[in-house]
């Protein structure tokens, strides 16, 4: 079963809902109010079977007054009706409807005159003429126009063969896509709880599945499906969709909100986009207040034109929408603009990058650039413009976020890019995403991090090298893990630099002394070398060498490093060759008294004081010579 869903778009009174109920069965006038003044308020819904397609039908109100509840229902049809009154030709909302459905790039559908039963056949060919040269130029032109009576019957069959016909040209949705459902009802039904209904847009949901709800982004849990009325395992893309909703209460759903799939979207305020007035429209100025209407969705939003300072009527300009409240969109939806007021519809356009950042006036040139590659570039200029945008590089799940794509399209082009050297693919760490950069950005920043080890080694001529993090927090402070450590492996193939545990250097880089260096490198190991066990205070030692403080540190490091002196504790340095001593006093020790060794034992046979002896056994016990117990140490 091919599934597509039909619109109606007419005047108020023209005869939309007596249409779809002539052709369904179905009065899609639901409330009490609608059926008592005869007029559609809210969306109406209805179903008819032709051969292999079903057709769900979404009858909207055309009263100006509840244009906005129209819009909502509009925006997922595959095909429309628009309807014309026999007895009263084009009307104003006739107009609005039709602006709106050419605004959404809706790409098929007829015209139908109702009421024919009302006038002569000479008052039907005037109204056939007039509609005609209404739709002359647009996707109606050249489509059929037919004469019906939900009265009489009289063209009812012929429209139903012209709209079976026109399904069959429907291109078949693809429910592999991720799934979205913009919710046009909520309401609770009595022992199931919280309902939810919508036009599935894209990809497919069952029972028991979980997704998320936007822009709140909480995960729920399907708890039963129907579309058409009846229970279904399963609700597929192009299907009027009822969703039963477990965990979440009724005054949390709302029309606007939607329905998609988990962990893939973000919700966003701000969208760059293209625009586009209508002829009849007012010249639209720099920072106007419009009304936004998207899928379901409705909020205020103020257009920056990043072209000129206003758009004139009948033309189109990229700008930003900055929205009052936020939304789920993705890239290539459409969206309908209406004036703040007096509320007419003016335009629309349609998605180019859903999470766009604020611009400043300066990098308008590029991003007018990087805007003109959304719109009209392949998807491999696509990538890499968002790429470009990101020169710290995306994980896949990111870019599926900007792009709307799946996960095997979007590795299908980064793997196309990869292959033409365009860019690369790291892999994360277990359980992390990967990333994806572009080449250049990545040839950039293997210089960059060789530029701060340089700079470093200038800085600092007395240190072996940069500590790891402190490269990658001067180079790049937002650089991912992965990509950080496959830059510096392919360095340290190249042979231009040599990490030695977490110090990074450039190949071939050693410490020179000066004369004056080396001089106090001396002196600081024959000061503690003369000490043996009882040892002067760092201070002291560094405060008698001929170097100002700074340097005198980097150069009692050297020797650390060097092993020549031992650090036991923050205020305790000792010559190697005195803790070598000290290891042979304890074997010397354990072999004429026994391996157990009291505190004082341990002064007596060392000859310190305090002072030193609880931090040299403190250091003795780290270092595994000795083991402390409540009463002595044990030399092991």
């Amino acid at each position: 079963m091919k599934y597509v869903i039909v619109g109606t778009a007419g005047h108020i009174d023209h005869g939309k809902s007596k249409l779809v109920e002539a052709l369904t069965g179905t009065d899609p006038d639901r409330l009490a109010e609608e059926k008592r003044r005869g007029i559609t308020i809210d969306l109406g819904f209805a179903f008819l079977d032709l051969e292999e397609v079903r057709l769900g039908f979404v009858d909207v109100p055309g009263h100006e007054r509840f244009v906005k509840n129209m819009l909502a229902g509009v925006g997922g049809i595959d095909l429309v009706l628009l309807v014309v009154a026999a007895d009263e030709s084009i009307k104003p909302q006739t107009r609005e409807h039709f602006d709106i459905c050419r605004l959404l790039n809706i790409p098929r559908g007829l015209v139908v005159i109702t009421k024919a039963d009302l006038v002569d056949a000479d008052g039907l060919d005037l109204v056939r003429l007039e509609v005609e040269d209404f739709v002359r130029g647009s996707f109606l032109e050249g489509t059929p126009i037919l004469a019906t009576s939900a009265k009489t019957g009289v063209g009812l069959d012929r429209l139903k063969q012209a709209l079976l016909q026109l399904a069959r040209q429907v291109p078949a949705k693809d429910p592999t896509q991720h799934f979205r459902l913009p919710i046009d009802r909520a309401f609770a039904q009595k022992g199931f709880g919280t309902v939810v209904t919508g036009t599935l847009l894209s990809g497919s949901v069952q029972a028991e599945e979980e997704v998320e709800l936007f822009p709140s982004q909480r995960r729920v849990r399907i708890r039963g499906v129907q579309s058409a009325g009846r229970k279904v395992e399963r609700a597929i893309a192009g299907q009027r969709t009822a969703l039963n909703l477990a965990g979440v209460e009724l005054n949390e759903v709302q029309r606007g909100m939607v329905l998609a799939a988990p962990g893939r979207f973000r919700p966003t305020d701000r969208l760059d986009v293209r625009v586009r007035l209508l002829e009849s429209a007012r010249p639209l100025k720099n920072r106007a207040l419009v009304h936004f209407h998207q899928g379901t969705a409705e909020t205020v939003a103020e257009v920056v034109l990043l072209e000129e300072p206003q758009l004139a009527p009948g033309a189109s300009a990229l700008a930003q929408l900055r929205l009052q409240a936020p939304v789920l969109v993705l890239p290539g939806d459409r969206f309908i603009l209406r004036q703040f007021s007096p509320v007419v519809t003016i335009g629309g356009g349609v998605v180019l990058d859903a999470l766009a950042p604020r611009h400043r006036q300066r990098e308008l040139p590029q991003v007018l650039e990087f805007l003109q590659t959304l719109e009209r570039g392949d998807r491999e200029q696509i990538l890499a413009a968002i790429l470009r945008q990101h020169p710290e590089g995306l994980t896949v799940p990111e870019l599926i976020a900007r792009t709307g794509w799946l996960e095997r399209e979007v590795r299908q082009v980064a793997a196309a890019l990869e292959r033409a050297a365009g860019l690369h693919m790291f892999a994360g760490a277990a359980g992390e995403d990967g990333v994806v950069l572009l080449a250049d950005a990545f040839a950039a920043l293997l210089r960059r991090l060789l530029a701060t080890v340089e700079q470093f080694h200038r800085q600092n001529p007395l240190l072996p090298g940069i500590p790891r993090e402190d490269l990658r927090s001067r180079a790049a402070a937002s650089l991912r893990t992965e990509v950080f450590r496959a830059a510096l492996e392919m360095l340290c193939r190249r042979g231009e630099l040599t990490v030695a545990g977490d110090l990074v250097a450039r190949a071939g880089h050693e410490v020179t002394l000066s004369t004056e260096e080396a001089q106090a490198k001396e002196q600081i190991e024959r000061a503690f070398a003369r000490a043996g066990l009882t040892v002067p205070a760092v201070t002291e030692v560094l405060g008698r060498l001929p170097v100002e403080p700074k340097r005198a540190q980097k150069i009692l490091q050297i020797l650390l490093r060097e092993q020549v002196l031992v650090k036991v504790s923050e205020e305790l340095i000792f010559h190697r060759e005195a803790i070598a001593r000290l290891r042979a006093l304890l074997a010397d020790y354990k072999a004429k008294n026994g391996e157990q060794l009291p505190v004082p034992a341990f002064k007596e046979l060392t000859g310190v004081s305090r002072k030193y002896a609880i931090p040299l056994l403190e250091y003795l016990d780290r270092t595994g010579l000795t083991r402390r117990t409540p009463t002595h140490r044990v030399i092991l």
